[in-house]
């Protein structure tokens, strides 16, 4: 049989969780490869990029789309479950779960509309030049790792998330070694303070660190806090790290305070990881070459 599309996976991967136990991706997709009946050479198609198996993809997809609609969440780096929507979706035994199924729940129509927002900014068509569509596509892609990186990232322990804004830092060049760092985060607890690290590799100043797991918004008051902390300690360089995001008064208060304090949010956050690998593996990489009409010009 042809390899189905990610629609078609939706309703026989949610009844696969149905069991309520927590399930990575590899077992669904195997389960769902003998579910269709899939031929080893199905199972071993490539994506035109030859870096990822389609149907592995497509299994991917329909996860993603399922958890933005709520009826599966995550529990664990790589391993999710059904939720409770999920289980009462199954009580009602619809006879397929595709887009405009899930179009009913909120959280999936707010996804829909923020994909179709960052579309907008640029108006492509079928008409528009290959490079802008592939443009397009990259940035679509790119938006749906963010999205689901964050998901992973609030799921995560407060210890790993620690180890994670670490590694990060020193991807981005700060801390010295990753021993340095190590040594240095999480071990201050002064105030509004949950670490310290070096700004440059020799340690000519001091970055302090605030790094909130949240889902509620980060108000100034909050801010104000670690601005005090800052003070107590004779510092004016901090970074205020949050999965969440930050209220309009809490972004003015940094405008206007002595102290130089940055504020990454959660989407800046999966932005970063994304531009610095953390958390992420590269599955494909296209170069994209134009003719030299310099080698054609003879003398």
């Amino acid at each position: 049989m042809a390899i189905p599309d990610y629609q078609s996976i939706m309703l026989p991967l949610l009844k696969f969780l149905g069991d309520r136990k927590e399930h990575s991706l590899r077992e669904a997709i195997e389960y769902l490869a003998d579910e269709f009946g899939l031929s080893e050479k199905e199972r071993k198609e490539l994506l035109p990029s030859g870096q990822q198996f389609t149907f592995d993809n497509r299994v991917g997809w329909a996860r993603t789309y399922m958890k933005k609609a709520g009826l599966l969440e995550s529990t664990k780096r790589a391993y999710f479950k059904i939720s409770d929507r999920g289980l009462e979706v199954l009580k009602e035994k619809p006879e397929a779960i595709n887009v405009k199924f899930l179009e009913q729940y909120p959280e999936f129509i707010e996804f829909r509309k923020l994909k179709k927002e960052k579309k907008e900014k640029k108006t492509i068509n079928d008409e528009s030049p290959p490079e802008e569509l592939i443009e397009s596509a990259y940035q679509s892609l790119r938006d749906n790792l963010a999205a689901e990186l964050l998901t992973s990232v609030k799921s995560c322990s407060p210890s790993f998330f620690e180890k994670l804004v670490v590694d990060l830092l020193v991807k981005m060049g700060y801390g010295g070694t990753r021993k340095d760092a190590g040594q240095a985060i999480g071990k201050s607890g002064d105030g509004g303070i949950d670490g310290i690290i070096k700004e440059d590799r020799l340690g000519l100043d001091i970055l302090y660190i605030q790094a909130k797991r949240w889902e509620n918004s980060v108000s100034r008051p909050e801010i104000q806090k670690f601005a005090g902390a800052l003070q107590g300690m004779r510092a004016k360089k901090g970074i205020f790290i949050t999965t969440s995001n930050f209220t309009q008064e809490a972004q003015n208060y940094v405008k206007n305070i002595e102290s130089k304090i940055i504020l990454i949010d959660g989407d800046l956050l999966a932005d970063l990881m994304i531009d610095h690998n953390i958390g992420v593996s590269s599955v494909a990489s296209y170069e994209l070459k134009r003719i030299d009409t310099d080698y054609f010009t003879e003398d």
